[in-house]
């Protein structure tokens, strides 16, 4: 329990601002790669669905 004690003070927490702003960080990316999964998702939907109606 010593060892786990020791090796849990050497940890280094960030502070709030940090958190704060890798927070918004990471809701804007995931923001920008939805718009751009949806994009590729609905230009992929569109070639089949215009190859299948070709044949």
């Amino acid at each position: 329990m010593r060892q786990v004690r020791v090796e849990a003070s050497k940890v280094v927490w960030p502070t709030r601002q940090e958190t704060i702003s890798t927070s918004i960080f990471v809701a804007i990316l995931m923001f920008i790669l939805a718009v751009f999964f949806l994009g590729i998702d609905s230009l992929f939907g569109y070639v089949v669905r215009t190859l299948l109606s070709l044949a």
